[in-house]
């Protein structure tokens, strides 16, 4: 477990295995933790780096509310912080995706693969709501012991409504995490600012494509969901990349189909078999 300083913020991470980098970051108000089932996959072929954002897991509160260029170069600080030049491979999942993304726009030449795990989708993001709220909501929720009553059931109900699968993390590990305030504070910020992050990485594809040639793979978990599907293929066609559904498997296909997104992560770029 190692902490290190990026934009002024002390972010944990973890870095396992060895070989090429790839760098996997989590969704809303999701930890290192998370990937757990995928590590042991990759960590033989891979040096794999997992790092909580501002607000999440055991990460210091963010400094400022988040951007789609500013998660992009979180990702290449955290990677000078330890030495870790690249290129990688980035993988997004959910609203990291955003961030894979931009990141993979912004610093095409450490990129050397983008995933996204069921990433958002934002055809027409709506930013502008104010993170004002969200402080307000986090500092009436904290102050009344919300975190320490509820965080960690909370936490439970997320994971059973979003994956197929038990939650497989740490029972000590989600008390210690989910029962922080500043766990709370975090996601309900970084929701917040959800359509602003959208809509940056929007004005990001068109100032800058993609790399030429670059491998991309749109990994989702349909769900039985037609609409959601209909979307994730459209991103799939908009990056020129091949589309890849995990079945059966619910949002956290990391914890349902660790399997599927090793194989994406080793073979980015290819159509499934």
């Amino acid at each position: 477990m190692t902490f290190v300083r990026v934009g002024g913020v002390a972010h944990h991470v973890t870095v396992e295995g060895s070989g090429p980098v790839c760098v996997l970051s989590a969704g809303l108000g999701l930890s290192w933790f998370d990937w757990d089932p995928v590590v042991p996959l990759l960590a033989p072929h891979r040096t794999v780096v997992r790092f909580d954002r501002p607000g999440h897991g055991l990460s210091a509160p963010a400094a400022a509310p988040p951007t789609a260029e500013g998660e992009a170069h979180r990702i290449a600080g955290l990677l000078d912080a330890l030495g870790l030049p690249g290129p990688v491979t980035v993988v997004g999942h959910s609203i990291a995706g955003f961030h894979a993304e931009a990141f993979a726009r912004l610093h095409p030449d450490r990129t050397a693969a983008l995933v996204l795990v069921d990433s958002s989708v934002e055809e027409h993001p709506r930013p502008g709501r104010t993170t004002a709220v969200a402080r307000l909501l986090g500092a009436v929720l904290c102050a009344a012991g919300v975190p320490a009553a509820l965080g960690p059931a909370v936490r439970r109900a997320a994971v059973r409504h979003a994956a197929v699968r038990h939650d497989p993390a740490p029972a000590d590990l989600v008390r210690r995490v989910y029962r922080s305030s500043r766990v709370l504070r975090g996601t309900l910020l970084e929701n917040a600012r959800y359509g602003d992050v959208a809509a940056g990485l929007l004005a990001l594809r068109d100032r800058h494509p993609l790399p030429p040639g670059l491998p991309v793979t749109v990994l989702a978990a349909p769900d039985g969901s037609a609409r959601w599907e209909r979307r994730q293929r459209a991103l799939a066609r908009r990056l020129g990349a091949p589309y890849e559904a995990a079945v059966p498997s619910g949002h956290l296909v990391m914890l349902d189909r660790p399997d599927t997104v090793a194989l994406a992560v080793l073979h980015p770029g290819q159509e499934a078999a």
